[in-house]
């Protein structure tokens, strides 16, 4: 099943493996999960996939296979490679041909199949090795808030919108719409899972059906005991908030804007 995890580890990797060959795919997520080194282990069948999943969960890594119908594995490595913070990849193939576009992309490895224990083990310990470099890097230097990128759909091509950029998140079914200035996108995520995901970085809801991002309030509003705020600066948008939702929404407010 995409998006399937396997826990194993409390504290490890949580790994992606994207891979159309269903054998290959389930081969490489048992062997991952049976890697101390890796608590969680998430499944895609091609890239559209992948895209949904890594919109949906934070992933430590990715186990990516080259030929693939639809979006190569390397087109996805190429748009993996743009996102902040990118995620390693290793590429997992049984082509040896493909292997210096792999490292153009700053792979950390390149694993030919059929994939050995040990080869995979090296390639967990080579990400492991990355990540610890990253972290000590990220001691060293300044505190910059890095942004987080959402991959979206847009005719066919793979664009990635700064989630600093949403003022508001609608609920639209199993799919979520993503307001920005400049437009909305759809992505095939749940608010509620959003709402988890997003409420360390100021979003809360305001509805059954709405999130909006503190950041991007430029105004609440009280009128006959219904509350609305208004989201975006240039051209604001008002938004209904439920009546069970409006105290703790003020009182947020005035928490972010107190000395």
């Amino acid at each position: 099943m995409t998006g399937e995890g396997t826990p194993v580890a409390p504290g490890g990797l949580t790994a992606l493996v994207v891979d159309d060959e269903r054998p290959a795919l389930d081969e490489l997520a048992w062997l991952l999960s049976h890697d101390d080194r890796v608590a969680d282990v998430l499944t895609a069948g091609n890239a559209a996939e992948a895209l949904v999943v890594l919109a949906a969960h934070d992933v430590d890594c990715v186990f990516l296979d080259v030929q693939m119908p639809g979006r190569s594995g390397l087109e996805l490595g190429e748009a993996l490679a743009r996102a902040v913070p990118a995620p390693p990849v290793v590429f997992v193939t049984a082509h040896e041909e493909h292997a210096v576009e792999a490292f153009d992309l700053n792979a950390v490895d390149y694993v030919l199949k059929p994939v050995r224990a040990e080869r995979l083990a090296e390639a967990v310990r080579r990400v492991v090795e990355g990540r610890g470099a990253e972290a000590r890097d990220a001691e060293r230097a300044p505190a910059t808030g890095t942004a987080a990128l959402i991959p979206v759909e847009l005719g066919g091509v793979t664009r990635f919108v700064d989630r600093a950029e949403v003022t508001h998140v609608e609920a639209q079914g199993d799919y979520a719409r993503l307001f920005t200035p400049t437009g909305s996108h759809l992505v095939r995520v749940p608010l509620s899972t959003l709402e988890a995901e997003w409420g360390p970085a100021g979003f809360v809801r305001v509805h059954r059906s709405l999130l909006v991002s503190l950041a991007h309030v430029t105004q609440i509003r009280m009128d006959a005991g219904r509350c609305t705020v208004l989201v975006g600066a240039d051209d604001p948008v008002e938004l209904g908030v439920s009546r069970r939702h409006t105290r703790a929404l003020r009182e947020l407010l005035v928490r972010r804007t107190a000395p």
